[in-house]
């Protein structure tokens, strides 16, 4: 991975990425409104077995435009916060919309999207107190979830490129911890993490990376975002800082006057995407 250089302006975060050019900042008026004329991906909902669970799991997978059992993809496993399930994606920011319309002004490689429930127990519902023992437990036990019986599924099941180097995962909040706790605790299986406005589970970054020359040779792409004006920020920056004392190239977003809301996250993944696979 090569050096990354930021420049914080106050709506504007440039960056060089392999040598390349890189504007990354606030997304541009009608990023994420549908446009009926171009062509569109599917949304599917499928069951899995999850033996780390004991029970049939739910996922949404994302198929890009002009999808084909023919060719091969790349893969991102995106999670939702602890207040949502499969679906919080779909319903509040429309990754789907975001995606169709970078695909139709060719900024973004095709790949495979996968919504997974990141509450791995049996009644992974969004319900009763969301901050309890057991649902946070079952959050950090999404790890095994996924490592063990998602990827495996996703892997049988669609045509993808399952090496390290084309898998990714990005999360938001209480998903954007456990993508940064998976995705670098797991530099075998995944060479692109994303946290977006990454919630209290996040890891220390001394457990995060423990050894910091290993992961500059692994990771492909490390994204932190958080809105300034967001409380949990500080966990962000955390990580951000000990990236930079540790020379480990990542990409540090800060989006101005931002929130811990939709808003932040939708402009989080429109920048992410656009890094990924290249």
């Amino acid at each position: 991975m090569k050096k990354v250089t930021s420049l914080l302006l106050p709506i504007l975060v440039v960056l060089i990425n392999f040598g390349v050019n890189a504007q990354v900042g606030e997304a541009p008026a009608g990023f994420d409104v549908l446009r009926n004329s171009i062509p569109h991906g599917k949304i599917d909902t499928v069951v899995y077995t999850s033996k780390t669970v004991g029970a049939e799991r739910t996922t949404l997978v994302y198929t890009p435009p002009g999808y084909s059992a023919e060719k091969n993809y790349p893969v991102l496993y995106l999670l939702h916060g602890i207040g949502g399930d499969e679906f919080e994606w779909l319903n509040g920011g429309h990754p789907e919309i975001i995606l169709d319309n970078l695909y139709a002004e060719g900024k973004v490689e095709p790949m495979i999207v996968v919504l997974p429930n990141g509450r791995a127990m049996k009644d992974d519902r969004a319900t009763g107190n969301i901050y309890g023992a057991d649902k946070v437990e079952a959050f950090a036990n999404f790890e095994n979830d996924l490592l063990n019986d998602l990827i495996p599924f996703i892997e049988s099941k669609y045509p993808v490129i399952a090496d390290r180097e084309h898998r990714a995962i990005a999360g938001l909040s209480m998903g954007g911890g456990q993508s940064l706790n998976f995705g670098l605790g797991n530099l075998d299986v995944f060479a692109s993490v994303g946290g977006f406005s990454s919630a209290p589970n996040t890891k220390s970054p001394e457990e995060l990376v423990p050894n910091p020359e290993e992961a500059k040779q692994q990771l492909d792409l490390l994204f932190i975002s958080c809105g300034d004006k967001d409380g949990l920020i500080t966990f962000n920056k955390r990580t951000h800082d000990y990236m930079s004392e540790n020379d480990i190239d990542h990409h540090y977003y800060v989006i101005p006057e931002g929130q811990h809301d939709f808003k932040v996250w939708k402009d989080s993944l429109y920048n992410y995407a656009q890094l990924l696979f290249k």
